[in-house]
């Protein structure tokens, strides 16, 4: 009978204030955890590396028939040269199609431009209208938006949702065609939802928009809501969705709209409780003018908060602390495009921040920002990267989680001693013959935040050529939002030979030549045992181009 004993053990523990990662004053201080996890396994193979970097010893006692010769690996661990994205955190820039992916755009990542900040964009974001989602009482047309869905997905994206309910951007004549900047749906109206006329702020124009709080809107939109949750609440390929239900942009204000008054914090809050409701699995997010005790009900919902007032207000980054605080990822957007952020008078009170790379970094580390749109306008981040490329390359590994391996060893003791014995590996252990191979590694999270989704560690042995030979141990799951933004983790995985159930002609892979060991980053314990790639790296030298991370000996 083959039979290979082998155990895994995961301890985890907070790393010490002198290592931790960006921090403020005004957030709470990143919490320190432990925890130890225990598994046993059948499984047959380990990793190793080259011989540089091993020592090896010999031990025994004069009083005992067992002996054992120990090599310790030691690996050299360098971090990643370059920018690097990863799922469920970073940055987006606007995608209004699924034309964003032909050449003929020419600040697609396909473009003529060679545009290259698409290698930081993790996510597309993007607005739709809700007319054209919901053309009729009970009808839905979801069918650009499930082209848009695909292509994102086809490049291993994923889709920050808004649905706008109005935008005051194409009022740009006095009394313009309704349906140009009104995108509640006609039938609406149809059924007695009240509208009013109302003033453009700064012009000479006119328009109308609905009553914010009439019964009929508000069940419109509630249906709305609930057609969507049915459609897409769990679909991997959302990100998030905004619940834009009010105001201009969906913005939850009308700044611009004079005459247009925003409901009672009551009805506010009562959407935030539907949506809660009927979405489960989805991340929802405030709007950015959802402030005071919407915002508190918001946060008790589970509903994190985004602010588009970035850098050209002060104060705006502390906003989003809360949300931080409560462990829910937060999300961002700058008050104006780059190029005209650039222009802005900077004159405070009374004027708007200029666009300054000390003011864009201290934004993100400030807010602990998971989520930020790298440029607004539509060239897709073209200009800012071309003017910030070293900057905005080194910020992909700040924002949200990043995950660093900082030290890394494989000890290997031939000849140990167990005291676990079976009937099958007996006589191995009474003989001392037990070779036992221990993998010790610390990942510090060296990002400004969490990790907002499960993660699955893996260690495997593969040969020169990457392939995987066997798993050390278990799959080590390491639930959303534990992973704090500075601290570190110790994972030790232990696997032990039998010899006697080693077929003839096998050893120990551990310390065969050309045998290496690899970690990788899942999204699920699913896609591993599938045989997909891992989708989350690392940021160290050694980085597959299937993501698994080579650990490479001294």
């Amino acid at each position: 009978m083959v039979a290979l004993f082998a155990c895994v053990s995961l301890v985890a523990c907070g790393d010490d204030s002198s290592g931790s990662g960006p921090e403020n004053t005004e957030s709470s201080a990143v919490e320190e955890s432990s925890s130890s996890i225990e598994v046993s396994s059948s499984s047959v193979n380990g990793d190793s590396g080259s011989g540089a970097g091993m020592t090896s010893s010999n031990s025994g006692d004069s009083g005992s028939a067992t002996f054992s010769d120990t090599t310790k690996i030691t690996y050299a661990l360098k971090p990643f040269d370059g920018p690097l994205s990863n799922p469920h955190k970073g940055f987006t820039v606007p995608t209004g199609g699924a034309w964003t992916f032909v050449p003929e755009f020419e600040y697609g990542p396909y473009g003529s431009l060679n545009n290259r900040a698409w290698d930081l964009v993790s996510y597309g974001s993007g607005y739709q209208q809700w007319n054209k989602l919901n053309p009729a009482k009970g009808v839905y047309d979801w069918t650009e938006l499930e082209k848009l869905l695909n292509a994102l997905a086809e490049h291993k994206m994923t889709y920050a949702l808004r649905v706008l309910p109005y935008t005051p951007s194409f009022i740009k004549s006095d009394f313009p065609p309704q349906e140009d900047y009104d995108w509640t749906p006609p039938f609406v109206y149809e059924m007695g939802a009240k509208k009013i006329q109302i003033d453009l702020r700064g012009t000479d124009f006119h328009a109308y928009a609905p009553v914010w709080e009439d019964s009929i809107y508000i069940w419109a939109a509630k249906e709305f809501a609930k057609a969507l949750a049915e459609k897409y609440d769990g679909d991997p390929r959302i990100e998030y969705i905004d619940i834009r239900t009010f105001g201009e942009w969906g913005e939850w204000h009308t700044s611009h709209m004079l005459g247009s008054v925003m409901p009672a914090d009551s009805v506010l809050k009562d959407m935030l409780d539907y949506y809660a409701s009927v979405f489960k699995k989805t991340q929802l997010v405030l709007p950015s003018n959802g402030f005071g005790d919407v915002y508190t009900h918001a946060l008790d919902l589970g509903i994190t908060k985004r602010d588009d007032g970035f850098i050209g207000i002060p104060g705006r980054p502390d906003t989003l602390l809360r949300a931080y605080n409560a462990n829910l990822p937060t999300i961002a957007e700058n008050i104006a495009g780059y190029k005209t952020m650039l222009a802005n008078d900077d004159l405070i009170p009374g004027g708007t921040q200029k666009w300054t790379a000390e003011r864009w970094v201290d934004a993100i580390t400030t807010a602990h920002l998971t989520y930020y749109v790298l440029d607004q306008d539509n060239d897709c981040g073209y200009y800012f990267y071309k003017d910030n490329k070293a900057l905005a390359d080194s910020m992909s590994k700040v924002i949200g989680y990043n995950f660093t391996v900082t030290r890394a060893e494989l000890l290997t003791i031939a000849g140990a001693d167990n005291a676990s014995s079976t009937a099958e590996n007996s006589a191995d252990t009474a003989a001392g013959n037990v070779a036992t191979n221990t993998l010790n590694i610390t990942i510090k999270n060296t990002g400004v935040a969490p990790c907002f989704f499960d993660v699955y560690l893996v260690a495997e042995f593969v040969d020169s050529t990457g392939k995987a030979l066997a798993q050390i141990g278990e799959t080590v799951r390491i639930p959303k939002g534990i992973f704090k933004d500075g601290a570190s983790q110790d994972f030790s995985f232990t696997y032990k030979v039998m010899p006697s159930a080693v077929p003839a002609g096998e050893a120990n892979l551990a310390i065969q030549p050309g045998v290496s060991v690899a970690l990788s980053l899942y999204e699920s314990e699913d896609a591993y045992k599938s045989g997909k790639n891992p989708t989350v790296r690392f940021d160290n030298d050694g980085l597959q181009e299937n993501n698994k991370l080579l650990l490479k000996s001294r």
